[in-house]
């Protein structure tokens, strides 16, 4: 198989303007991967199933990743008036105002992002796998993703489970509803800020933290409820 930046340039020339990037692996399998521009990911996806030397005709898996926000400290350096007594000119300790340079800790937030992640395998070629990258704007209201169920049919469950428990939006998916979780059921439980209910409303089970936590549900609720659950 073509190395990652030949495929990189081979996209290029094919898709002018597809904006493809490396993402670097520094694990020991430095398995890389390209991350793709969502408005070029079709024209991207397509060239690399259809084209000849590299014919990826299989898509084997597709797996979601949640970014939360992340607070980065940065030191940097910065100039600043101070006033400090320095020698007159007559020998005598006078405030003077002067510029120093100094070191502070500034913190910053970097928006977080839903990210689908796609492997692709050549039957004809035997080669691959060939890692996709797609990365949503944010993780609230901006994020949508093309399907690629039109151009690999594995790609509609997989990506109908990516959207259950992830949240990410595959625009023009032929079936996009749940798939693990019912209709109606709030939120994405793979999220890495999801909070488990404590509404444990079937059959409490032997494990001691469920059956606690259920009690506690019932203890909670009865009030609002004016009735006493059954124990």
């Amino acid at each position: 198989m073509k190395t990652i930046e030949e495929i990189k340039s081979a996209i290029e020339a094919a898709v002018p303007g597809a904006g493809v990037e490396i993402v670097l692996n520094p694990s020991p399998s430095a398995q890389h991967s390209l991350l793709l521009s969502p408005a070029h990911a079709l024209d991207v996806a397509k060239f690399l199933r259809d084209d000849s030397e590299l014919a990826f005709d299989l898509l084997s898996n597709v797996t979601g990743v949640d970014w939360p926000d992340k607070e980065i400290s940065e030191k940097v350096k910065i100039k600043r008036n101070v006033k400090k007594m320095v020698d007159g000119p007559d020998g005598t300790k006078v405030e003077q105002e002067v510029e120093e340079e100094v070191e502070e800790t500034r913190k910053r937030v970097e928006p977080g992002y839903l990210e689908s992640v796609y492997h692709l395998y050549s039957i004809a070629k035997k080669h691959g796998p060939l890692v996709l990258r797609m990365r949503t704007v944010n993780r609230t209201d901006q994020v949508d993703l093309p399907t690629f169920t039109f151009l690999w049919r594995s790609a509609e469950f997989q990506e109908r489970e990516i959207f259950d428990l992830y949240g990410i939006v595959f625009t023009g998916h032929p079936d996009l509803r749940r798939i693990l979780m019912w209709e109606g059921f709030k939120d994405h439980p793979m999220r890495k800020d999801y909070v488990d209910p404590d509404d444990f409303e079937y059959e409490p089970t032997a494990h001691d933290e469920v059956l606690e936590r259920h009690k506690a549900h019932q203890a909670a609720t009865a009030g609002q409820e004016g009735t006493v659950p059954a124990q």
